[in-house]
């Protein structure tokens, strides 16, 4: 029986990916966990895995095309398997099956937030099992392997809810069910999710109460277009950049606070220190790896910047997840430097410039990017002097990093040669007031300033 390759969902704000390259051709043997093609997301580009074992039969999304999150890819046929007549073909590559279940669930949770209030995820979670028991005729998402194993132990395979992309079953659903699994309350989430959807049905065909026209919109004013400009289409990673700083800029109430700090000694503490590393391990210390550590210790000293507004409540997470913003082709991404307290500075280090690299390469993986907790911007190395960054949402807190720049200072009561660098805070003000941003900045300045200290 066929097997759809669909677009997998490789990050939590992924809704289509574009298809780099297949590294498999119609007609190659694919076995589980092979890599068989690369996905540019809105962070990165990923190896997409093969989930399901076969021949791969048909590619229907070419190298450089887009393609929905869910949407069929190509076609795996199990050994043997002839493909389907031409007349059938839509068949096997048809959308879910959980389409109508998925309209009615939508309809009941518009109902119950009227009603009652309530969130509009549960009811989508009980519409997804009831859209996995398959009618008369109807095809079971499943793999080939699963089929096996649930065929050799007796399992109703129809009673599964699968785990794998666009809701497949494979081998843990089958081995789950048989040692104990839920079924019984599956099969009572698709009542309720069929309850919900005749309610919804009811619900929709009252006639809703005519309001007054809504203020129409002023026209959007477009750049003219002359001949030799050039067009470029948004990437998905662009698109989301500048979705996301929309919403931080226009919904958080941003506030700004600099100070300039004395990078003397921090200059002559990282000479003396990259002598002797690159002799023993080999690795070569950044200004910005004891930026990093500056700001790890100090929102560790003050715990109200790590933190995040939950709409009537502030979360104060007990970790410090450090983002650092790495520019790339088409953008910028941040992955997390995780639990970042309970590394030294060697392996901060170490890990910094591992995630930048990857990063350029788009090889970081989804999760790189999930925990943290507050950000850090450097435009150092542009020779920028100061600037004010956008917030990462949901956190609350950005440091911007400028040069370090050579210039005179007043020091007892003479004017000499100095070394400094600015450093900014934009803070949301719903989480951190003045004073706790100002507390936090100059604890980051106090240990730029007495880099020994982050060595302790």
């Amino acid at each position: 029986m066929p097997t759809n390759i669909e677009m997998p969902k490789l990050s939590d704000t992924m809704t289509e990916g574009t298809l780099v390259k297949w590294n498999k051709q119609v007609g190659d043997t694919i076995e589980i966990g092979d890599v068989i093609a690369e996905v540019e997301t809105d962070k990165a580009t990923m190896e997409m895995e093969a989930f399901d074992e076969g021949i791969l039969s048909d590619i229907l999304v070419q190298a450089g095309e887009k393609a929905a999150v869910g949407a069929t890819l190509g076609v795996l046929l199990e050994d043997g398997e002839e493909a389907p007549a031409p007349g059938s073909a839509p068949a096997a590559i048809s959308a879910p099956e959980s389409q109508p279940f998925a309209e009615g669930a939508e309809g009941a949770e518009a109902a119950q937030g009227a009603e009652a209030g309530e969130a509009s995820q549960p009811a989508a979670e009980l519409a997804a099992p009831a859209a996995q028991q398959a009618g008369p005729g109807e095809r079971i998402k499943a793999s080939p392997l699963a089929r096996k194993i649930a065929d050799s132990k007796g399992v109703n395979i129809a009673a599964i809810q699968g785990s794998g992309p666009g809701g497949r079953i494979v081998k843990a659903d089958v081995e789950a069910a048989a040692e104990g699994g839920n079924a019984p309350s599956r099969l009572a989430s698709a009542a309720t999710a069929l309850a919900a959807s005749a309610k919804a049905q009811v619900v929709q065909s009252t006639p809703l109460p005519v309001s007054a026209p809504a203020p129409v919109a002023a026209a959007a004013i477009s750049p003219v277009v002359a001949a030799g400009d050039q067009t470029i289409e948004l990437s998905s990673m662009r698109r989301i950049i500048a979705d996301r700083l929309l919403t931080s800029k226009t919904t958080i109430p941003h506030f700004y606070l600099h100070v300039e700090c004395d990078t003397a000694p921090l200059m002559t503490l990282r000479k003396q220190i990259n002598a002797q590393a690159e002799q023993t391990h080999g690795n070569k210390y950044s200004i910005n790896d004891f930026v990093l550590k500056s700001v790890i210790n100090a929102a560790q000293a003050v715990p109200e910047i790590n933190a995040s507004f939950n709409g009537d409540s502030i979360v104060q997470f007990a970790k410090v997840g450090v983002s650092i913003a790495v520019a790339v082709d088409d953008g910028l991404v941040t992955p997390v430097i995780k639990d970042a307290a309970s590394k030294s500075m060697l392996q901060i280090s170490q890990e910094v410039k591992d995630l930048a690299v990857r990063a350029r390469d788009k090889k970081l993986m989804p999760n790189e990017f999930d925990g943290g907790t507050v950000t850090v911007s450097n435009l150092g190395a542009w020779g920028i002097e100061s600037f004010d960054a956008i917030i990462n949402p949901p956190q609350a807190a950005i440091l911007s990093v400028g040069a370090i720049i050579e210039k005179p200072v007043v020091k007892d009561g003479q004017i000499v040669p100095g070394m400094r660098m600015n450093i900014g805070l934009s803070c949301d003000h719903r989480v951190v007031d003045g004073a706790v941003g100002a507390r936090f900045l100059n604890e980051v300045k106090k240990l730029i300033e007495n880099p020994a200290l982050m060595l302790v």
